[in-house]
């Protein structure tokens, strides 16, 4: 191995170290900050071991649960931008665009209209919205001349998310009663998130999180070509499922217990390209801290904008990722995964 590489190998580990340390410090400003009446010295006390029953009823009640809950949603949000991106070989393919959280959003609501509130139930509806909503993304991306166009790609998952959006609005009009709940649910946010809610998706993320492992190699072989992955030994179509099922998983996971985030898929590994390089697996390392940076970073600022109120998550994540969409899109070489 040369010296470069081996330079490179240790800048790249030494970034990741550092984006862990901001991980950790985001996280205890999490624990710090909010819309509530309690201070940021109030909570510090607390922590500190000081006795405060409603500092400790709002910091290890209220906002330790949505702190860890953006930390998980961060990580299933932006690994699945980069295996979709990856499989779609479009770096425009981003589950919120798609139509994919637009699926398991689409499902949740429609088990809330249907009066079913159970944790686990919700997340099963909401995988199994999001992997139709996967399969008609990969459908589309075989189209000629939408496939190969990053752009028509975006259209196309526009499209799709409005047609769900529309049913998602009539789903309210038939049930005044679970409007809004659905309503609250539908923003995105992590603001009155049980702890409940995240040991419920616990068991997809740790086989997520095993299914990435293994496929992360015959992943990076794909991106050299099928014919090149298959002399390597791998199978392309059944890398491509694994990956789909993945996906599904994770973005109804994260739809779930937050409610539909966009734009973090497509940030995520944009960010962590810059650092990574194209290699989808170097890549991947990278999504699970900056994933959780930027979602626990956002809540924290949604916490503070409009206080004493909250700003809901997924507006902020909206009016952040959209000049990062145009500034993809305006970039003069729009490259192909």
């Amino acid at each position: 191995m040369s010296v470069s590489s081996l330079t490179q190998r240790f800048e790249q580990r030494t970034l990741l170290l550092s984006l862990l340390t901001a991980l950790v410090a985001v996280s205890v400003v999490s624990l710090l900050v909010g819309a509530g009446s309690v201070s940021p010295l109030q909570a510090l006390s607390m922590l500190l071991g000081n006795e405060d029953s409603d500092a400790h009823f709002v910091v290890w009640g209220l906002r330790a649960p949505r702190t860890l809950i953006g930390v998980v949603v961060g990580m299933a949000l932006g690994v699945s931008g980069a295996l979709l991106q990856a499989v779609a070989r479009n770096p425009l393919a981003e589950p919120g665009l798609l139509g994919v959280s637009a699926g398991a959003a689409f499902a949740v609501a429609l088990a809330l209209v249907l009066g079913s509130s159970a944790a686990t139930l919700r997340i099963s509806v909401a995988q199994l919205g999001a992997l139709i909503g996967c399969l008609c993304v990969l459908g589309v991306a075989r189209w000629r001349g939408v496939g190969n166009d990053p752009v028509r790609l975006v259209l196309a998952g526009a499209a799709f998310s409005a047609l769900l959006g529309a049913m998602t609005a009539l789903l309210l009009l038939f049930d005044q009663r679970s409007a809004d709940e659905v309503r609250f649910w539908v923003i995105g946010s992590l603001a009155g998130r049980r702890l409940e809610d995240l040991i419920a998706v616990l068991p997809s993320i740790a086989f997520c999180t095993l299914l990435v492992v293994l496929i992360a190699r015959p992943l990076s072989a794909l991106a050299l070509g099928e014919r090149m992955a298959s002399g390597l030994g791998h199978h392309p179509q059944l890398i491509r499922a694994l990956v789909v099922l993945c996906v599904a998983l994770l973005v109804g996971a994260a739809t779930a217990i937050a409610g539909p985030i966009i734009f973090v898929g497509l940030v995520v590994p944009f960010v962590a390209r810059a650092f990574a390089g194209p290699d989808i697996r170097r890549t991947l390392w990278f999504c699970l801290p900056i994933g959780p940076l930027i979602v626990v970073s956002a809540d924290v600022i949604s916490r503070l904008v409009v206080a004493p109120s909250e700003l809901p998550l997924g507006v902020l994540t909206a009016l952040c990722g959209a000049p990062v969409l145009i500034a993809v899109v305006r970039a003069r070489r729009l490259p192909m995964l």
